[in-house]
């Protein structure tokens, strides 16, 4: 399709057909579902070339956009990272329908009997940038919670997202369910977006994954609720117990092993009393890896640092660069949490059981770790195949969203005969 169709018929008649079919999603059997996702995990293994040759297109487009290599490693598909894809399809598959699951129940006085039991949410909208993998993780999540989804990729991913698509539609067909269940944009225009924020009619929640601009756009903007995070300004705090080997290991994992993901580590934090004892091999660890250290005061008489600015804490790099400094103790380094963090992913390394505690009870980000990489901040990390997203705000879901997240409930009461006094 072209860029100058008309956007508001398309998107109209996309939502139109989205919640024609989550009204049979509600209600398809748990096998069904199964045999989509195992299909769709068949299909793109079988269509790996395919999907490779359209991702090379993309990455053309990228580099002529200007793309940073950590965007341009987030867009970059090849046969581990497609294996990667058919994995989380087919852990999905397998786990528990959450649809119907009783969440509680109980027997009032009166006689009536109440559960509360899950229920889909109906039309889900997904717009994210550059990873294609999101268009497999988003439709095989939404489907699995019963689900339509309406997927809007970014400009970059456009050819990759579509060649997986078509192995989603290709499982839905072979299980006899709607194709309309998984829907994806068929234009780069904007305006798709922009039309999105505003159908309430027939999209009940938005979910954005992507950068600032984008998320900040949607959050301000849409009129549809919204599971979203800003920013992942994640820190970790390595307190004056922390083992030095652990410390490293985690450190520069956090950091290294994808720095373009939300939960890479973007602020590390040090105690006084740990540097004292150990001085600044944490810097000179991350440096020997290529990480520029931006820090202030003591640290910057380590050789190779360079001073950073004030907005440099705060600030999510998606980059070999992070912001260092040193705290005076738990309380200092949970104030500057608090001041500069995203409510994302927060850790501590510590052997001190009190401090981690404490840790954990002041700050109210979405995930805190102990002794552990904030790179784990990701669904399939926690055991749900895979997430849509990470959620910071304080409504529903919250954290890492995977199926059970994207479903509501309802209750069900039954009575013999009872009538109200």
């Amino acid at each position: 399709m072209k860029d100058d169709m008309n956007i508001n018929a398309l998107m109209a008649d996309i939502g139109a057909r989205a919640k024609a079919a989550s009204a049979i999603l509600a209600t398809a059997t748990a096998d069904r579902k199964h045999a989509a996702l195992i299909g769709a995990a068949e299909a793109v293994w079988a269509n790996r070339q395919d999907i490779i040759d359209a991702n090379a297109e993309d990455l053309v487009f990228g580099e002529e956009k200007g793309l940073s290599a950590a965007m341009m490693d987030r867009l970059m598909l090849d046969e581990d990272r497609i294996r990667g894809i058919v994995d989380a399809l087919r852990a999905v598959a397998e786990q528990a329908d959450p649809v119907g699951a009783v969440l509680e129940e109980w027997e009032q006085p009166t006689g009536l009997k109440i559960r509360r039991v899950r229920t889909p949410l109906g039309v889900i909208g997904v717009i994210y940038e550059s990873r294609p993998n999101v268009t497999a993780d988003a439709g095989a999540l939404c489907l699995k919670a019963g689900n339509a989804v309406i997927l809007r990729g970014g400009s970059e991913s456009f050819h990759s997202s579509r060649a997986i698509h078509a192995c989603l539609q290709q499982g839905l067909r072979e299980a006899g369910l709607p194709e309309d269940s998984v829907q994806l944009v068929p234009t780069r225009d904007r305006a798709a977006v922009q039309q999105m924020l505003t159908m309430t009619d027939t999209i009940d929640v938005i979910v954005p994954r992507g950068g600032e601009g984008l998320v900040g756009l949607v959050q301000r903007e849409a009129r549809v609720p919204v599971f979203a995070h800003l920013e992942g300004i994640c820190h970790i705090y390595v307190g004056k117990t922390a083992d030095k080997n652990m410390a490293e290991r985690i450190v520069l994992n956090a950091k290294t092993r994808r720095t373009g993901i939300c939960g890479a580590m973007e602020c590390l934090l040090m105690d006084w009393q740990y540097y004292t004892q150990h001085g600044a091999h944490l810097i000179e660890a991350l440096m020997a890896k290529g990480v520029e250290v931006r820090t202030t005061g003591k640290l910057l008489e380590t050789p190779g640092t360079v001073e950073a600015a004030p907005d440099d804490f705060g600030r999510e790099f998606l980059d070999m660069i992070v912001a260092v400094k040193l705290v005076d103790g738990l309380d200092e380094a949970i104030d500057h949490i608090q001041t500069y963090g995203s409510n994302h992913t927060d850790a501590i390394i510590s052997e001190d059981p009190v401090a981690v505690e404490t840790f954990f009870n002041r700050l109210d980000s979405a995930i805190l770790m102990h002794n552990a990489s904030t790179q784990f901040a990701d669904g399939g990390e926690f055991g749900m195949g895979g997430e849509i997203g990470i959620a910071t705000g304080k409504m529903h879901a919250r954290g890492p969203v995977g199926a059970a997240q994207l479903t509501s409930f309802k209750y069900l009461v039954s009575g013999g005969g009872a009538v109200r006094a």
